[in-house]
């Protein structure tokens, strides 16, 4: 019987006659439009659309699906247009080719940019209708099974894609059956040796495990029995993925891994699972700290089980997991499920509520994101499977990825929460804001009107959410700077020129927004501050019809005074670390805006030699922000000595963000990075140390000594 044949038959056992006669007009269609394509391995190309709608026939996904399923590839490889689909088969089947088609290929963009497109195109039908996703996760399974006929480099690209980004969506979508096949075939042309090794040493083990297995199987059988439940009791073999996996985390040895055995028991009901938790618990000893209750509280892809990790026969560590067979059914279709069982039912509408929420999340962190790999980096974090649960003050349960934090709660919360978070009580103590959270946790955030998110947090978040947020007001943050620092740029650059601000008219700037290609005025003035435009040459361009700017060379230009609260759009160079109270200079830099210096700094005359890039800059009144210096502090070499320096430190209100010692055989030299408010208080704090018996010599450091940033 022929492939297609066997499609029909197996479809014909739960669609109704008129969906199975639809498909056999797309495989028709499909065939027709493919005529004459091949694959890598020589079969004709229909054996791969229908392959996957066979994938999906298992599933006993609905009719739209299996029929966009034979046709998915005719709009990107034929002929055939979309709007063709949707006259024939109907708007849905075509919304579904669509969503699973790829991007036509813009030229400038690179191969990984067109990848994160593909993707990103995805999510948004995957957003609108789940059933995109399930069709590329059978394409892509079925690529994989055929993926011998490829030569090694795209093997390996497409398996680590496939390990990356496929199976954890199969995953987290709880398709067990595509996510296990995905993550063996993706391990198999991955690590092609250390497959075949780990193939071998299991098919040898498994043989020696039988007698074994068997005595558990019916030691339990026959509890189970004992108690009054009845149960179907089978043995769990462990993939080659998951022993891979556990031997790479947990430093294992291959027989470590494979000396646990697994049990799976099915019953009728919830109540079932427990009293078969009592009997087992009964029959073996439980390992304290081994049991999950994934019902009480379901994974986030609608998964639930008991899990219990006992002591078997010979102190043999056994798995266990109890659970009912609708729970069974969910495991293995997750999110699929809804196609194959009763929408009324109250588990699946919670797991396409969750579903949904989590496709919502990718959405929001995919409009947040403008780099593609910045977005590729989010997605791989969020399909990372969470198991920390957490309760929030009202006794509400998130679930959150392994190595979460409170900032990442915040924001799961909501974008204010995490914005304005301040302070967090774990378990009603205070807790920093880079604890790891554990799950049972009780969560309580804390938050002020006025705060703003930390760059620093970027630095131990766990989510794709919290990240894309935190980037998204820190980028917003910043353009909004740059614009009101452009301003001041371009203002400076027209009164050197004797042009008057206010005399600049709409006129002007539409023509030179027009003139630039740029989108807007304050997309230039942006540009300004970063360095991407000069503002000398915009405020020629900007002169009126007619007048003739005088040359910057001979006029005193005015200067941009320095307030201390521009932000980010404002840095102060790490080679001489400019204080109030220094002569300084302006120095603008592609992408990074004005930068600071000191004017004897000792770097600025080897590495800045473009004239227009330099600006006139003073320092303003009344700053009441710290900035960085240096000091040099060398002491003879006696005990106590570090501690008298800090006193003294510490005496003058100053912070030490950082110290590297060097020490000899006589002397001591201390290097120190501090918080000072100007050169007044560095004068403060350098008389308080020098009086210091021991100190032999201190001075301020211009550039930068070993093992200091």
């Amino acid at each position: 019987m022929s492939e297609a044949e066997l499609l029909f038959l197996e479809t014909a056992e739960y669609l109704k006659p008129e969906d199975v006669s639809q498909l056999r007009n797309a495989y028709a269609f499909s065939q027709g439009a493919h005529s004459g394509q091949f694959r890598e391995s020589g079969e004709p190309y229909i054996s791969h659309p229908l392959a996957v709608a066979r994938i999906l026939g298992k599933l006993r996904l609905d009719a739209h699906t299996l029929t966009a399923a034979l046709l998915h590839d005719v709009v990107e490889d034929t002929h055939i247009s979309n709007a063709e689909i949707s006259e024939r088969f109907g708007a849905t089947v075509a919304e579904l080719v669509d969503g699973v088609s790829k991007l036509d290929k813009i030229e400038s963009q690179t191969p990984a940019d067109a990848q994160v497109e593909n993707f990103r195109k995805m999510l948004l039908a995957m957003a609108r209708d789940v059933r995109v996703i399930l069709i590329k996760l059978a394409d892509r399974l079925h690529n994989m099974r055929t993926l011998e006929v490829m030569r090694s480099e795209k093997q390996h690209r497409i398996a680590r894609e496939t390990l990356e980004i496929y199976a954890p969506i199969a995953h987290r979508l709880g398709i067990n059956n595509i996510y296990l096949e995905l993550q063996e075939l993706g391990l198999r042309y991955s690590y092609p040796t250390r497959y075949k090794v780990l193939e071998k040493a299991t098919k040898a083990a498994r043989g020696n495990r039988r007698e074994v297995v068997e005595k558990i199987l019916d030691a339990i059988k026959l509890k189970l029995q004992e108690s009054g439940i009845a149960a179907e009791v089978s043995g769990r073999e462990k993939h080659l993925y998951s022993i891979y996996s556990k031997m790479v985390e947990k430093h294992l040895s291959f027989s470590e891994v494979l000396d646990i055995y697994g049990f799976r028991v099915v019953v009728k009901d919830i109540p079932s699972c427990y009293v078969a938790l009592g009997a087992l618990h009964s029959l073996y000893k439980p390992i304290p700290g081994k049991f999950k209750d994934y019902i009480a509280i379901p994974k986030a892809n609608g998964y639930q089980s008991l899990h219990s990790t006992l002591f078997g026969p010979y102190g043999i560590p056994i798995e266990i997991q109890i659970r009912t067979a609708e729970m069974h059914r969910i495991a293995e279709a997750g999110v699929a499920s809804h196609w194959l069982y009763k929408s009324s039912n109250e588990d699946l509408n919670d797991l396409h509520i969750k579903t949904n929420q989590w496709l919502q999340g990718l959405l929001e962190t995919l409009s947040d994101s403008t780099d593609s790999l910045e977005f590729l980096e989010h997605l791989k974090i969020d399909l990372f499977p969470g198991d920390v649960y957490v309760f929030t003050p009202q006794g509400k349960i998130l679930t959150l990825p392994r190595g979460s934090t409170p900032v990442d709660f915040a924001y799961a919360v909501h974008t204010d929460v995490g914005n304005c978070c301040v302070a967090v009580k774990i378990n009603g103590e205070n807790a920093p804001l880079r604890s790891k959270l554990k799950s049972g946790d009780h969560i309580e955030i804390i938050t002020a009107p006025h705060a703003k998110p930390n760059p620093a947090w970027l630095s131990f978040v766990a989510t794709g959410k919290a990240r894309s947020r935190i980037r998204h007001f820190l980028r917003t943050i910043q353009y909004d700077e740059s614009i009101e620092l452009g301003e001041r740029l371009l203002n400076q650059a027209l009164q050197s020129f004797h042009i008057d601000p206010e005399t600049i008219n709409e006129s002007q700037w539409e023509k030179l927004i027009r003139d630039s290609a740029a989108k807007s005025k304050k997309e230039l003035l942006a540009d300004m501050a970063l360095g991407k435009q000069l503002p000398a040459i915009i405020a020629k361009r900007l002169a009126s019809p007619g007048e003739s700017p005088v040359s910057s060379e001979n006029v005193a230009s005015g200067s941009i005074t320095i307030l201390g609260t521009e932000g980010m759009t404002i840095q102060f160079a790490k080679c001489c670390y400019p204080i109030p109270g220094d002569v300084i200079v302006g120095f603008i830099k592609k992408d990074q805006g004005l930068i600071i210096h000191s004017h004897d700094c000792p770097t600025i005359s080897k590495s800045h030699k473009n004239p227009d890039n330099w600006l006139d800059v003073t320092w303003g009144k009344d700053i009441s922000r710290t900035f960085e210096v240096k000091i040099k502090v060398v002491a003879a070499n006696k005990r106590g000595v570090l501690a008298k320096v800090t006193t003294e430190i510490a005496k003058t209100g100053s912070n030490i963000d950082d110290i590297v010692m060097e020490s000899e055989k006589d002397y001591t030299t201390m290097h120190f990075i501090l918080q000072t408010k100007d050169r007044f208080h560095l004068a403060q704090i350098m008389r308080g140390i020098r009086r210091i018996k021991e100190v032999i010599k201190i001075s301020r450091v211009k550039g930068c000594p070993p093992q200091m940033n």
